[in-house]
């Protein structure tokens, strides 16, 4: 049995929600349907909240694209606003540790080019050496006619979330 994209979008939204903020987007912003934000904070101190040790920020921020078929300029397109996007929200600073961007491309059909692309995708950015953390650029693609998920070498761990998620529907 066959899910149609919209049905996929709203799985995935559903077990989303308990870890991430979602904001949704209307028909206007098509073909971005949802951004869902994480944040996770951790840290260690000793007999009081002032006298820490160490913390450590990590957020990441995740796109759901729905598309009929994902084309290599489609791809590009919507490649660089997320990146663009996602790096304005970062919180850059001395807790930061990491962020991950992630855009989900949903999609009933995949031109080989824009395949090749996905995996070739490789975006990644130290912040003052590291000092400050770093960002990784995951990629995944849900090819519904295939039933397959396709992503870069970063969003593997994604594509396998993805999978557990989806179940047998793919």
């Amino acid at each position: 049995m066959s899910k149609t994209r919209e049905e996929i979008v709203g799985r995935l939204l559903d077990s989303y929600r308990a870890y991430y903020n979602i904001e949704r987007f209307g028909e206007a912003q098509k073909p971005l349907r949802a951004r869902c934000e994480y944040f996770a904070h951790s840290g260690k101190y000793v007999l009081s909240k002032k006298a820490e040790l160490w913390s450590a920020d990590s957020e990441e921020f995740l796109y759901l694209l729905d598309v009929p078929c994902l084309t290599l300029p489609l791809f590009e397109e919507w490649r660089d606003f997320v990146y663009e996007d996602g790096m304005k929200r970062i919180h850059v600073g001395p807790g930061h540790m990491y962020s991950f961007i992630t855009p989900v491309f949903i999609c009933t059909s995949c031109e080989k080019a824009a395949l090749l692309a996905v995996k070739k995708c490789r975006i990644y950015k130290s912040f003052h050496f590291s000092l400050h953390g770093w960002m990784d650029y995951h990629v995944a693609v849900l090819d519904l006619g295939k039933g397959r998920v396709y992503s870069n070498f970063s969003g593997h761990s994604t594509a396998k979330v993805l999978k557990k998620i989806l179940g047998k529907v793919l």
